[in-house]
């Protein structure tokens, strides 16, 4: 029923026809029940945006979590993005937005698993697009490393962050307008610019020391970490 409503919304907001299929990506036949589902529909834009985090010590973290954590983050978009890239290469067109984060530029600890992840869907994407020019392809890959963004991923991750979180239709009319364009990293706001920047010429431990450090507030419960 929610899935019905959430289609029934989209199909209001959009002038153009909307087809829904509910999935768990951290299923093992989700990703290829998706591409199943689009088989025979022609697909331009493949937008790979599922994904969450989970905040603690490694040795702390629920290893299920985790599990489940690796299977949305990294094994479902490495699934669909062979599965649509084939396709796409066949005719030689189509368009590949992999949805990472700064992160994928950083070490996270108490997100190790998270970040960890990240950095595998940014250099996943980056090696691609590579491979696609060496080829003489016009299938292009594009990949969207944001820093916090106004979604509920800070509820499921258990975080907060210090840094005010950008808009989210702002930063997907940023992701879709730059993949339109061929444009291979994708990092919105100024900020975030400037800080990944930076960190290139930060030695690493001094990063981890000044960058992730994460306090909890023993009063609220709140984990807060700065990014």
């Amino acid at each position: 029923r929610k899935a019905d409503g959430a289609s029934r919304q989209m199909q209001q907001q959009l002038s153009t026809r909307v087809q829904w299929i509910a999935l768990d990506l951290a299923k093992q036949d989700a990703p290829f029940a998706l591409y199943r589902f689009c088989k025979g529909k022609r697909v331009d834009l493949l937008v790979n945006n599922a994904g969450f985090g989970l905040f603690g010590n490694l040795w702390e973290t629920d290893l299920q979590e985790e599990l489940e954590l690796l299977d949305v983050n990294i094994r479902a978009l490495h699934i669909l993005t062979k599965l649509f890239v084939k396709e796409f290469r066949r005719r030689n067109s189509g368009i590949l937005l992999n949805v990472a984060s700064s992160a994928g530029f950083l070490t996270g600890p108490l997100m190790a698993s998270y970040y960890a992840s990240k950095n595998y869907v940014v250099r996943l994407s980056l090696a691609l697009a590579e491979e696609l020019r060496r080829a003489g392809s016009s299938v292009s890959v594009s990949v969207l490393c944001p820093g916090p963004v106004d979604t509920n991923f800070n509820n499921r991750a258990g975080v907060s962050f210090h840094v005010q979180a950008l808009d989210s239709k702002t930063v997907a009319r940023y992701a879709i307008d730059g993949a339109l364009h061929g444009k291979t990293i994708l990092v919105p706001g100024l900020l975030m610019k400037l800080s990944l920047f930076g960190a290139r010429l930060v030695p690493p431990k001094l990063l981890l020391l000044d960058e992730h450090t994460a306090a909890l507030d023993p009063a609220t419960s709140e984990k807060i970490m700065q990014i």
